[in-house]
């Protein structure tokens, strides 16, 4: 934002600047041709006034040396013309008369009327002064004065006129810079803490920190600052909600555990003094203990995920991986299943405490519990791929349709074809949640030969 807003600033400054610059240039440079104009113009009407008797006599050779005199003074050429418009007299250096610029102005000055100025002058127009003055004999036209004077010593002085505006208008812009520079940070700074807030909020809340509030401090424009603290109540809020529901779910999991654990004891107790005609419902009902049980434990280890504001760690994973690969050999064998294990050695990433335990303990009991068929395989591969440590748990069970791979992450969602396999759909999410908190990615794919495989990437540590 500190990008364009700035230069949207500068370039009204610039716009400014040129505003006033622009005519003060054009002011100075036509005030220094006036200034010359008017000094050139008295010069010439006093030699006008000079020029009477010699074209009475028709003698120039003594105004011829007046004529120089004033060349040698004030740095300009004349001449004294009579009414045909031939030179009665010159300076030194002659006028030439058949310029275009000094024949028009004779012409004007013939016919009785005087010199107009001739605007303004500017550095690159190298065109002289030039004036011409009727001379006057009892109210009648005898001639003309012309004066040609140069304008090298304007220009120059016009120039470093207009190199004094630049300066200044220069001096101005990097004043106008430095002055903007801390506007547009004291406007955007409740701007810059809102989108750091806003960055932070999702991970915060997440992880169940409080939330920093960014409108403590009072700077900005009041708007914005109301903004910041729009913002600070909606956060608040949406924290102290997502705080109270895992706290709710912790406690009502944790609160249900006993009980159901010392009611599925005392149902177990009964087991041989059931009457035949009950021991069907006495079964399922011992089934349905055992299920909500595990629901309650999927449920507490989900809040305790949630909870916790714990950062990620360097993890040794290669030695969590075959400590909870040797756990499940023997699980899978008593359902004679093979667990085949390829672990990289030397594989640290970075993960919240346990994440590995867990994400393992999830994937190999989907993996054991979905694999169907005696002699059947569960595959676990761990390797190291650029930055990344890479996990795949591959079974050889009924899989899942591709519409309902983006689901499967879904707390409490299972396939229609898992209906009669026990669990509560919270595995896939448990691990999706911790592996999200970990700064790692879980992706689910069908490979060829049935099944599903699960790859779950971690940051490697060097």
């Amino acid at each position: 934002m500190r990008s364009r807003l700035l230069p949207v600033v500068l370039v009204l400054v610039v716009l400014v600047l040129l505003g006033l610059g622009v005519p003060l240039a054009s002011s100075l440079s036509s005030s220094a041709h006036q200034q010359m104009y008017l000094d050139r113009l008295t010069l010439t009407a006093r030699l006008a006034s000079l020029g009477q008797r010699a074209l009475l006599d028709g003698s120039g050779g003594e105004l011829a040396a007046t004529l120089d005199r004033y060349r040698e003074v004030y740095d300009f050429t004349s001449a004294v013309v009579n009414q045909d418009g031939r030179a009665l007299a010159q300076s030194s250096v002659p006028v030439s008369l058949q310029d275009d610029d000094v024949r028009n102005s004779v012409a004007v000055a013939l016919s009785g009327r005087e010199p107009l100025p001739s605007g303004t002058v500017s550095p690159w127009n190298t065109a002289p002064l030039v004036l011409a003055e009727p001379v006057l004999v009892d109210g009648e036209v005898r001639g003309a004065v012309v004066t040609v004077s140069p304008t090298d010593g304007l220009r120059s002085h016009v120039l470093l006129l207009w190199a004094l505006v630049a300066a200044g208008g220069l001096a101005a812009l990097a004043l106008a810079v430095l002055l903007s520079l801390p506007l547009v940070r004291w406007i955007l700074r409740p701007i810059d803490r809102l989108e750091r807030a806003a960055e932070g909020m999702a991970a915060t809340a997440t992880a169940g920190a409080p939330y920093v509030p960014v409108a403590a401090e009072d700077s900005g424009p009041p708007e914005l600052r109301r903004l910041a603290r729009s913002f600070d109540e909606m956060a608040t809020t949406v924290s102290e909600v997502l705080a109270a529901q895992r706290a709710f779910v912790a406690d009502a999991s944790h609160q249900l555990r006993n009980p159901l654990t010392a009611l599925y004891v005392r149902l177990t107790s009964l087991d041989g003094t059931v009457s035949e005609e009950g021991a069907e419902d006495y079964a399922a009902s011992v089934d349905e203990a055992r299920r909500l049980n595990d629901v309650l434990e999927e449920l507490l280890t989900l809040a305790r995920t949630e909870a916790s504001p714990v950062s990620p760690v360097p993890t040794d994973a290669t030695a969590v991986l075959e400590d909870r690969a040797r756990a499940w050999e023997a699980v899978a064998a008593s359902r004679d299943i093979e667990l085949r294990a390829e672990i990289e050695p030397g594989l640290v990433a970075s993960a919240v405490p346990r994440a590995f335990e867990t994400v393992m303990d999830a994937l190999l009991d989907n993996a054991v519990k979905f694999t169907t068929g005696h002699g059947s395989t569960v595959e676990l591969s761990a390797w190291s791929e650029g930055e990344q440590v890479v996990l795949t748990v591959r079974d050889h069970g009924l899989g899942l349709d591709p519409a309902e791979l983006d689901r499967a992450t879904n707390r409490f969602w299972r396939s229609p074809r898992h209906q009669n396999v026990t669990g509560s759909g919270l595995g896939l999410a448990i691990v999706h949640r911790v592996v999200a908190r970990s700064g790692g990615t879980v992706r689910l794919d069908l490979p060829s030969g049935g099944g599903l495989r699960v790859t779950v990437e971690f940051p490697q540590l060097a």
